[in-house]
């Protein structure tokens, strides 16, 4: 009885084993399948969260990369129209002068403003300071210091954007220059090229019917002091205006180069779709570009620049068609668009420049387009010649710039019932400046496949 009952305790505790271990298999099994089904689910929302990922980093790095285009959904284009340089020698002002003190520079732009408001945008060269009567009287060469109601007809003919480097920014020295930023300013003009404060930029941004346009304006230094300061027209700028303009030494170059690098990168950072650069440079009265403009303009085309538009020489120079070193990418640059308002006349250069090719002037104008993926290219350019006239009212010289397209333009103007210009020499200067601009122009415009200026 008792061996039976120890026979009847093993089976028990076999059968109480054995129960325990199907449950715990039960247990078990309950337990892998949770944690497969963990897992699977795991693997799933990974992956959806991999390729959420990877669609922001996408997403992310398009907005990013300064290269990336930004679609427009529709094609866009943006038109500039530039002009050359305004110059106000004491003869034009003087003569403006009304009886009450104020001046009268009406006249300026009375033919040619239509051409810059038909534009997207318009661009001229300002090269005199605007020094107010606390720079001194008001003066001309060598030393410009303007009232500042030459903006007024500036203003009123549709100009945007006025280049302000160049090598009289100076001539009312700090004072002066940062005054002439002031008052740009205040009229509501864009600029570029000078400064009131160091942190301020070196170049502009600026969105035109949707396309990005980046610009920066430099000038030309003389030689530079004994103790390395920059100059303009011989006049040393003082410490704290050395980084308050624009500016590049011939015998420095490769930091302007470095600069220039600098600031196209930016410009893509922040987005640009296109890239022009205002130069300052060559020599005055040339007719062609010297060795320092063409190889300045070939560095730029090899780091990008699609457009450059020059001054100072004080007449036209060629248009040209660059080709980068090592790419296809093409360059358009304009070396000289000579005077739009001066008094630099035939009469008063006689050594100079005797030949009234100083009386010549351009309206250049350049197109670039976006497509609606987002790609922007330069598609035209175009250059009207212009003429600036200079007649007497009262014994008393007034000036007018006139465009001049082609002969049925010139013709049109006998239709001025009020002091209309001579138009022979309206003809003269188109064919001067024709003969100047008409072979590289054309190449460009075929390059680009544009409207073709000078057909025969």
């Amino acid at each position: 009885m008792k061996n039976r009952t120890k026979r009847q305790q093993a089976i028990i505790k076999r059968r109480i084993f054995l129960s325990l271990c199907a449950v715990a298999a039960v247990i078990a099994i309950a337990i892998i399948s949770i944690a497969i089904s963990a897992i699977v689910k795991s693997f799933k929302l990974n992956s959806g969260d991999v390729s959420s990922s990877s669609d922001k980093l996408a997403v992310s790095s398009e907005e990013a990369s300064p290269s990336a285009p930004q679609k427009t959904g529709k094609t866009v284009t943006a038109t500039v129209i530039n002009t050359g340089d305004i110059i106000l020698h004491d003869r034009i002002f003087k003569d403006a002068q009304q009886p009450d003190g104020t001046f009268d520079f009406s006249d300026f732009f009375k033919v040619a403003d239509k051409r810059f408001k038909a534009a997207d945008y318009a661009v001229a060269n300002l090269e005199v300071t605007l020094g107010g009567t606390e720079a001194g009287a008001y003066s001309g060469f060598p030393a410009f210091n303007s009232p500042d109601s030459l903006l007024d007809p500036i203003k009123a003919a549709g100009i945007d954007l006025l280049l302000t480097a160049n090598n009289h920014s100076y001539d009312t020295r700090m004072a002066g220059m940062i005054r002439t930023v002031s008052k740009v300013k205040e009229y509501g003009f864009d600029f570029i090229g000078t400064k009131e404060n160091e942190s301020d930029p070196t170049y502009i941004i600026k969105d035109i019917n949707g396309i990005k346009i980046g610009i920066t304006c430099f000038t030309y230094e003389t030689p530079s002091a004994a103790d390395g300061r920059k100059t303009l027209n011989g006049n040393v700028l003082a410490t704290e205006a050395q980084n308050l303009i624009n500016s590049f030494d011939y015998d420095e170059i490769d930091k302007f180069y470095k600069t220039a690098q600098s600031i196209i990168k930016d410009m893509k950072a922040d987005n640009a779709d296109a890239i022009v650069f205002y130069m300052h440079w060559g020599e005055e009265y040339k007719r062609t570009q010297n060795t320092w403009q063409q190889s300045i303009a070939q560095k730029l085309c090899n780091m990008g620049v699609d457009v450059i538009v020059g001054g100072h020489p004080h007449v036209l120079q060629p248009v040209s068609l660059l080709h980068a070193e090592g790419s296809d990418k093409m360059t358009v640059c304009a070396y000289s668009l000579g005077n739009a308002i001066s008094n630099q006349r035939r009469e008063l250069l006689q050594t100079l420049c005797p030949t009234g090719h100083s009386e010549d002037g351009a309206l250049f104008t350049y197109t670039f387009t976006k497509t609606a993926d987002g790609v922007t290219s330069l598609t035209a350019v175009d250059f009207i010649p212009t003429y600036l006239d200079k007649f007497s009212v009262n014994g008393k010289y007034r000036y007018t710039m006139y465009p001049l397209d082609d002969e049925d333009t010139i013709t049109g103007y006998a239709a001025i019932s009020s002091y209309p210009p001579d138009l022979g020499e309206l003809r003269a200067s188109f064919k001067r400046s024709k003969e100047i601009v008409a072979n590289g122009l054309t190449e460009c415009q075929k390059a680009l496949g544009c409207e073709i200026r000078f057909k025969d």
